[in-house]
């Protein structure tokens, strides 16, 4: 085991499990900001950064840039290829992850105190200067090209792209951010360097750092790290607008279970009314096997092993969406369920019972997400991302206790609508056809 992951085994002991931290709101002699919650008890530090934008800021035509350039990062930078970095990497027991979501490109750094200054000097030659060799480059972009394949007969992942390209047709959120066989083909490494200074660009970083490092020494961390990266990255998508009525897509795909994926449009994250609709959601198909659509569908008739919803506030649209699996001749029965439960939800809100229960529930697994240097981190950036306040984790419980019952009944009356229900349906399901 090295001294990172040795650290790392420790670290869990060495932080109490909590939700209110302290956190520091810091800027750097030039200018960038960050969060740090400082901890020297155990000498690492945990490092998360995120450029807002992700594979949405993919030029027209050069679908996948982005996801295959941030694969490409860690490929190699200046004299030093590929297998060369990961040495250098290894040798400072330091780790660094690079991953493009659709509306962010994602760092990742752990580094001992010992290494930081030769760790921060690795990860900034890879970020500012990737090397992006045409080896690198075509050995990747066949990765890419397997998992698009892979993709293709995902019948999850079938059900998000035709769930997604009917309700955002040609914004960037309306397509796969892997791109397609042919995109991603037809990539060159102009198109890679392209998409590197659109999407890594000092106007869209979010930062914070969590572990063995105070105030002064990351501001000067940033600095160096990210002051050379270009000061203006390309424009971020504009609003995107849904265009998927209520009704069923069934896709024919043969598989013995069928794939369900359902929604309509949901409620943005700064919504006054957010936590009155987050509570009213896990009530109705949270993370508990005592949601009312575990319960209908799983343990009083059997129709599917798991059935979950969630909000999903995404910057430039926001949705309400579940998904389950059913065998292909119950799907019927469990979509009618799902509908029924939905408009009984808008019609008659929750009982004082559940929303007791739910209210314990969210409360109590809260400071449990707070295990770690890393975990901590990457909550915080989370936060700066949504444009939360920094005293929120410790606010956070109790704007969800101040939630009335006659709130949650008003939010849901609004926000839960059974006839705007889209069903996308992959498999052979029994009596279930596009239409309505």
């Amino acid at each position: 085991m090295n001294m990172l992951k040795l650290a790392l085994a420790f670290v869990l002991f060495a932080l109490p499990l909590r939700a209110e931290i302290a956190i520091q709101d810091v800027v750097s002699p030039g200018g960038i900001h960050a969060w740090l919650v400082q901890e020297p008890g155990i000498p690492f530090t945990a490092l998360e950064i995120r450029f807002r934008g992700g594979t949405a800021l993919d030029a027209p035509g050069k679908r996948g840039a982005v996801n295959l350039m941030t694969a490409l990062i860690e490929e190699g930078t200046g004299e030093m290829d590929s297998q060369a970095f990961a040495a250098a990497r290894d040798a400072l027991a330091a780790e660094m992850s690079f991953r493009a979501g659709p509306e962010q490109v994602s760092v990742s750094a752990r580094f001992l105190t010992e290494n930081r200054d030769a760790a921060v000097d690795l990860l900034r030659q890879a970020l500012v200067s990737p090397r992006f060799d045409q080896p690198s480059l075509d050995r990747v972009r066949g990765q890419v090209l397997s998992n698009i394949r892979a993709d293709a007969k995902d019948p999850g992942a079938m059900a998000g792209r035709i769930f997604n390209a009917a309700a955002f047709g040609a914004h960037p959120y309306g397509s796969s951010g892997d791109g397609t066989e042919d995109s991603v083909t037809a990539l060159t490494r102009d198109d890679i360097l392209a998409a590197h200074k659109g999407a890594l660009a000092r106007d869209r970083i979010y930062v914070a750092a969590v572990g063995d490092i105070d105030a002064a020494q990351l501001g000067a961390l940033l600095d160096h790290l990210l002051g050379d990266l270009p000061t203006t990255g390309a424009p971020l998508p504009t609003r995107a607008d849904y265009a998927l009525a209520g009704g069923v897509t069934v896709q024919d795909f043969p598989v013995p279970q069928s794939v369900v994926l359902f929604g309509h449009q949901g409620i943005k994250r700064d919504d006054p009314d957010f936590f009155a609709a987050f509570i009213a959601n896990e009530i109705l198909g949270g993370d508990r096997f005592s949601s009312r659509l575990m319960s209908e569908l799983r343990e009083k008739r059997g129709l599917t092993y798991g059935v979950g919803t969630y909000l999903a506030p995404m910057d430039q649209a926001e949705l309400v969406l579940g998904q389950f699996s059913s065998d292909n001749s119950t799907v019927a029965q469990a979509i009618d369920l799902v509908r029924q439960q939905w408009a009984d939800v808008a019609a008659n809100g929750v009982t004082e019972a559940e929303l007791a229960d739910a209210k314990t529930y969210l409360t109590g697994a809260y400071p449990l997400r707070f295990d770690g240097n890393g975990p901590i981190a990457n909550i915080l950036v989370g936060m700066q991302m949504q444009g939360l306040p920094i005293d929120y984790s410790a606010t956070r419980n109790d704007k969800i206790n101040a939630v009335t019952l006659a709130e949650v009944k008003r939010v849901v009356a609004g926000l839960f609508k059974p006839e705007a229900l889209h069903f996308v349906v992959v498999g052979q399901p029994v009596g279930v056809a596009t239409g309505n």
